[in-house]
């Protein structure tokens, strides 16, 4: 069989390269090594720790918030193995979706390791048989994995990352995470709002290192306070043991190099992901990796090699779901001769805690880096009127603009909803908004979308109406 364009790996810069280039009228294969679509993101990443997040979600609210809404409850408690099944429903939906539109799409999929045998041909081996395809181009679309250090003694049974956190039967009395990104946070905040005691371990002297240092504080605040986190900041972790029933982690001050010991019921790493090139063969094709394990790619995301690009997790940048995706419809349509353009400034990091996290653009820290003047607009979510109905009081909105002339710059929130809320920012950046054209519109009152305006307005002329 012969195909215009292959793609391996089937996550959502996978799939989404797969219909985009069907729609474009390219006769398209796919290649996926499990034996359901959907990749990381669908099967163990994205989709399934947001069903857990709000599952968990919705009981802490029940025990800790709704008396005062003035609902009362009795005999609350914890159904971990439907709150896993329901998680693992979701994940089907969703894989059995793509698998939908693969099928309407006339997309031929294969199942089973696809590897290279040269530039132009691919052999695809599965436990029931191995075959070959030709192909004019190919797209490597295969993701990440987690990091597990030699010395941290990965045992996927005590010892875990989230892809064993997610079919947890148990609810833990204490788990200990290492890593404060935006795994860490995520997945134990599922677990914390359930009642597990969690500390967290970070190797850096911040929360959510990378993203706006505001943004960082508000959350190790907030964890603190609504789920009781313990957090050990500027600690390198030397061991991690298990002796099959606990976990024991010994980690040094990076300050005064004292050591901590820390015991708990299991230990989660979360401390990056890598790309994930394992088998693929890619020294057939004449490619290769750099020092971090990524597929080196020019502006258009091809390799070296003509006729072979690569997307995602794979490549540099953020190793975020919808960044493959735009990279996917922007290989696709490369290849068809178009001219696609994505602005990697312009795509929003999100964290799915609660309050959630959302951010686009320049940090304060990349700003004076950079010598670029600037000014701060902020407002709380506290002087919100819809913020005091829901009792979701924690967070603001920072915007950034530039000091001569107002352009916005970068938008940072931590607060109810931000998730969607970041969207506004983002699609004002893209047309070059300044702070004062973000003021100027009306926004629905009582919303929490009322923020960005006020920040703007606080940005603008530091005339925020409502503080």
């Amino acid at each position: 069989m012969k195909f215009d364009v292959t793609i391996i790996g089937s996550g959502p810069g996978g799939y989404v390269a797969a219909i985009r280039c069907a729609q474009l009228g390219l006769k398209t294969a796919i290649i996926e090594k499990y034996n359901t679509l959907g990749g990381t993101c669908l099967n163990v990443g994205c989709i399934p720790s947001k069903a857990l997040l709000d599952s968990s979600e919705h009981y802490h609210q029940a025990k800790h918030k709704f008396k005062d809404h003035g609902i009362s409850l009795e005999s609350l408690q914890v159904d971990m193995s439907q709150m896993i099944a329901r998680k693992n429903e979701v994940v089907d939906q969703t894989c059995k979706g793509v698998k939908f539109l693969m099928d309407k799409n006339k997309i031929t999929v294969f199942q089973g390791m696809g590897s290279f045998l040269s530039k132009n041909r691919i052999k695809i081996t599965s436990s029931e048989q191995t075959q070959e395809i030709e192909t004019e181009k190919v797209i490597i679309a295969t993701g990440s994995k987690p990091v597990t250090p030699a010395s941290f003694n990965y045992d996927k049974t005590r010892i875990i990352t989230s892809t064993e956190a997610l079919q947890l039967k148990e609810v833990p009395g204490s788990m200990l995470i290492i890593g404060a990104g935006v795994i860490g946070l995520e997945m134990g905040s599922v677990f914390g709002r359930l009642g597990t005691k969690i500390d967290v371990i970070e190797f850096q002297d911040a929360v959510l290192g990378g993203m706006d240092d505001d943004l960082g504080k508000e959350m190790q605040r907030v964890l603190k306070k609504d789920l009781g986190f313990q957090f050990h900041l500027n600690h390198a972790v030397s061991s991690v043991h298990s002796d099959g029933k606990s976990v024991s982690l010994v980690a040094k001050s990076r300050k005064d190099e004292k050591e901590i010991t820390l015991t708990a019921d299991y230990c989660l790493i979360a401390t990056g992901r890598r790309p994930y090139t394992d088998g693929l063969d890619l020294q057939n094709a004449g490619l290769s990796v750099d020092e971090r394990g990524r597929i080196i790619v020019d502006e258009h995301l091809q390799t070296a090699v003509p006729g072979i690009y690569a997307i995602g997790d794979v490549v540099r940048g953020a190793m975020l779901a919808h960044k493959a995706e735009e990279e996917g419809v922007f290989v696709a349509e490369s290849i068809a001769g178009q001219k696609p353009h994505i602005n990697y400034n312009l795509i929003p990091g999100v964290v799915y805690t609660w309050p959630e996290v959302a951010a686009v653009g320049k940090t304060e820290a990349e700003l004076k880096k950079e010598s670029i003047p600037y000014k701060v607009g902020k407002f709380p979510f506290r002087a919100l009127g819809r913020a005091r109905a829901s009792a979701d009081t924690d967070g603001f909105v920072k915007i950034l603009a530039h000091k001569d002339t107002d352009e916005v710059l970068g938008v940072h929130m931590i607060g109810a909803r931000c998730a969607d809320l970041i969207i506004e920012a983002v699609t004002a950046m893209e047309f070059r908004a300044s702070a004062e054209d973000m003021s100027r519109y009306s926004h629905p009152h009582p919303t929490f979308t009322e923020a960005i305006k006020e920040a703007a307005l606080a940005a603008t002329d530091n005339r925020a109406l409502h503080v």
